[in-house]
């Protein structure tokens, strides 16, 4: 007599998946702010929109992806800060227009997985949530053998932040003369990391793990500080991400102004220039995939720059003047 088919035999485990749920729903509940009715758990989550704070509000939305990060801390079993990325990468997207993140859901999906490391994922979302001042509402955990490999997963987020429509940041007021401030990353932050696996053996990655798994840099607080402080002074925001500086602050910008980047004005951490050396990597390549030290360009009006660079400053965010707006035709130069 053949043995009966079961949904865990068919490789999803109904049973685990519920436990770890379980287990996460006391952790998360540390990520949630007043404006949470309910914990996670249900068919949705609820969120009380905080409409007294705002006269015209407008919500912002975000999705985005660790990318193959995950690869290296897969290889090294380490999965406690990914997470973090999983944040940082929506909110600081929606921060560039001078939203202020509320809420944010994940999504982990994998094949087969050891519970621990779902736990540490997760742990490492919270984290971020709480660093961006957003709370962790809910998400999706989906088994899904065949997809991926045995040990392999993925990890998404969707985040939805709020902006009074007056104050919105969308360049179109940037114009020339307006200083480019480069604000520091943490690292190579969550971009890049194709090439840099192309570049390295997995022996060398295994070595530079700790330094490739540092979490990108949540931007959220120190910027809307700044932009409280320095109300209608800042004209343009963008998140050096992939394509880095040559599209991503190409496109923020109105078609008749150029960005000048002066490469030599901020420091460029070791790692860069290492992957740089050893891939054997020309400037404008390796200025268009990595964030070379900056994490996040502010675009300023030249008369507030240097209080803006010092503000940072007070607020641990070290922070320089890379370049200017010059009349142009929507190009990012860098010399």
């Amino acid at each position: 007599m053949s043995q009966k088919l079961t949904y865990k035999k068919a490789g999803v485990d109904i049973a685990g998946a519920t436990v770890f749920k379980k287990k996460i729903k006391s952790l998360v509940r540390s990520s949630f702010g007043p404006q949470v009715l309910k914990g996670i758990g249900g068919f949705g989550s609820f969120f009380k929109f905080p409409a007294k704070k705002f006269k015209d509000p407008v919500l912002v939305s975000s999705a985005d992806g660790v990318g193959t990060k995950l690869k290296i801390a897969i290889l090294v079993n380490k999965h406690d800060t990914v997470g973090i990325d999983a944040v940082a990468m929506n909110v600081n997207d929606i921060l560039c227009v001078g939203a202020e993140p509320l809420f944010f859901l994940d999504y982990i999906a994998y094949s087969k997985v050891k519970e621990p490391v779902l736990v540490d994922a997760v742990r490492g979302i919270n984290r971020g949530c709480i660093q961006a001042g957003c709370s962790l509402v809910g998400g999706e955990t989906a088994q899904m053998p065949g997809m991926y490999s045995e040990g392999e997963y993925d990890i998404a987020g969707f985040c939805v932040g709020v902006a009074e429509r007056k104050d919105i940041i969308d360049g179109s007021k940037i114009k020339p003369g307006d200083i480019v401030i480069g604000l520091a990353s943490s690292g190579l932050h969550s971009n890049g990391y194709s090439l840099v696996r192309k570049v390295f053996s997995q022996r060398e990655l295994k070595r530079m793990a700790r330094e490739l798994l540092i979490p990108t840099r949540i931007y959220v607080k120190p910027v809307l500080s700044i932009l409280r402080s320095a109300k209608g002074n800042i004209s343009g925001i963008s998140h050096i991400t992939g394509g880095a500086f040559y599209d991503k602050i190409a496109r923020i910008l109105p078609a008749n102004v150029d960005v000048r980047i002066n490469k030599g004005s901020w420091y460029i951490p070791q790692v860069f220039r290492l992957i740089q050396n050893k891939g054997n990597i020309e400037d404008r390549e390796i200025f268009h995939t990595l964030n070379m030290g900056i994490g996040m360009v502010l675009i300023v009006h030249k008369q507030v720059a240097t209080g803006i660079i010092t503000k940072l400053k007070g607020l641990n965010l070290q922070s320089w003047a890379i370049g200017e707006v010059i009349k142009g035709k929507g190009k990012v130069r860098i010399i």
